[in-house]
């Protein structure tokens, strides 16, 4: 059976300046993000 898998990185995008917590936000790589990610692929 294969491992499900799911894309979680920056898109092509310009930086901006924020605080760490709010670029990982903005960008959806937090810890929210990733977790959400995970349930996506456990669900398929």
């Amino acid at each position: 059976r294969p491992t499900p898998q799911e894309y979680v990185a920056v898109n092509d995008t310009f930086g901006e300046s924020a605080t760490p917590a709010e670029l990982m936000k903005k960008y959806k790589i937090d810890a929210e993000a990733v977790k959400e990610a995970v349930k996506r692929a456990l669900t398929r």
